[in-house]
């Protein structure tokens, strides 16, 4: 059975929302017009207040990517990573990261952020990235399946691994995933403190 760690990435193990920074880093690069930043900030109400649902806030808040290519994607995806990494890492969790593959336990860092930009990832750390999987067709990102979110997330693991155990899990939100790991760490988003959940 393989033995993983798991890794929320936004406010987790990445300090910021990489969701709202690529948007601004994309909204830079492309030099969006105020009413579309204010039709997507709309959207972004939307999901907070929970009057949509976490695949259908994601793929009309991604609008923003519209005609715009994965391989343009994942250029703006290297460029921002390593505008970000590793300073606005949580420093600990990079450590243990580097300790968990020195030890041969297989780190996963599942996110609810299109894989589209949150692969990147892979090349500067030593993990595996799940994330929401897209479709790209007529220069719109549609999700493949649903969202990477709570329940979600299980099932990816699953499906990539097959059987498993989760040693530790960390998550900025109470979530199921931080249940099934032996131990399941909440992260303050602000300070970056861990309480145990399990």
């Amino acid at each position: 059975m393989q033995k993983i760690v798991v890794y929320d990435l936004n406010k987790t193990l990445y300090q910021k929302s990489s969701k709202d920074e690529f948007f601004k880093f994309v909204c830079y690069k492309n030099g969006y017009k105020l009413i579309r930043l204010a039709q997507l900030g709309w959207m972004k109400m939307l999901g907070n207040m929970r009057m949509v649902s976490k695949t259908d806030f994601k793929e009309n808040f991604y609008n923003y990517l519209k005609n715009l290519d994965p391989e343009t994607v994942t250029r703006y995806a290297r460029q921002f990573w390593n505008l970000e990494y590793p300073e606005y890492f949580r420093s600990k969790m990079l450590e243990d990261i580097e300790k968990f593959e020195k030890q041969g336990i297989k780190v996963f860092v599942v996110t609810g952020g299109f894989e589209v930009y949150t692969k990147y990832l892979e090349e500067i750390l030593p993990v595996k990235v799940l994330g929401t999987r897209t479709i790209f067709k007529d220069g719109n990102y549609t999700i493949d399946g649903k969202a990477c979110n709570d329940a979600e997330k299980i099932r990816r693991l699953d499906e990539a691994l097959g059987a498993y155990e989760i040693l530790e899990a960390y998550s900025d939100d109470d979530e199921e995933i931080l249940h099934k790991a032996d131990k399941g760490f909440l992260v303050d988003e602000d300070s970056g403190k861990l309480e145990r959940v399990n």
